[in-house]
């Protein structure tokens, strides 16, 4: 059964644009499509909904106080024109958040990922007591739970990990786990000499850096991984900066 979204721009243009993008997605049905965020309120109110795909900047509600103003709201995906929103569209928990101009590609993948996640909450649902937790040993390894039982990683084998909203994804050299541990509780778990925040939604394992740049992290396996400013100073002053090599060496 596909999953109910809603459609929120001030802008008729680019409204009908995502509306269009959405349209290809068989996955997805389009129950609403919103003009401002008092419309969307009020079929928010009514209607059972999935996904919402809203634009931020809206006059009188815009979709960052629509997201506020219920409790138990669907995801959200934002999508705007300006990106000094991303921040504050993260901090409020939206799945994902998307540039203008939104390209179908970029929709798709933003549809995806929160297909992902409601379709993960379906199968939690299903499964009793599936609480994961990482262990907070001073060993190489950690285990969690999964659908399958207990499983054992050991730290180093983890490149990176991506939150998925209560989920978070486990990039590894060979594989991806899923598990139910947010980002935010990971990251008090994991030991903090090898993995490091970059990004509100990723964290990474310093050891399999490869290359850093001003907005960006490439790490072993060709993963690439964005950084925010803030991270990336942190990230220099707590583990680069002290293992460059300087072209200067004291006698």
């Amino acid at each position: 059964m596909p999953y109910k979204c809603l459609v929120i721009d001030d802008n008729e243009i680019e409204r009908d644009a995502l509306e269009m993008h959405l349209l290809k997605i068989s996955t997805l049905e389009i129950v609403a499509v919103c003009k401002d965020g008092i419309e969307a309120a009020d079929v928010l109110s009514k209607t059972e909904i999935d996904i919402v795909f809203s634009d931020i900047d809206m006059p009188e509600l815009s979709g960052i106080a629509l997201l506020k103003s219920f409790k138990n709201h669907p995801l959200f995906v934002f999508i705007t024109a300006h990106s000094e929103y991303a921040v504050e569209s993260y901090e409020v928990d939206a799945i994902d958040f998307v540039v203008k101009p939104a390209t179908f590609p970029r929709i798709l993948k933003a549809a995806n990922k929160a297909i992902e996640y409601l379709d993960l909450k379906k199968k939690v649902s299903t499964v009793t007591e599936q609480v994961h937790e990482v262990s907070t040993s001073d060993d190489d390894h950690f285990f969690f739970k999964e659908t399958k039982g207990i499983s054992k990683l050991k730290y180093n084998d983890v490149i990176y990990i991506e939150s998925l909203g209560d989920f978070s994804k486990l990039f590894t050299v060979n594989d991806m786990h899923i598990i139910l541990v947010s980002l935010k509780n990971l990251e008090k778990q994991l030991p903090k000499k090898s993995f490091a925040r970059v990004h509100k939604q990723y964290i990474i394992n310093i050891n399999h850096i490869v290359t850093l740049t001003n907005h960006e992290v490439h790490m072993d396996q060709n993963f690439i991984v964005p950084i925010s400013a803030s991270n990336r100073q942190e990230l220099l002053e707590s583990a680069i900066d002290k293992k460059i090599l300087s072209r200067f060496v004291k006698n």
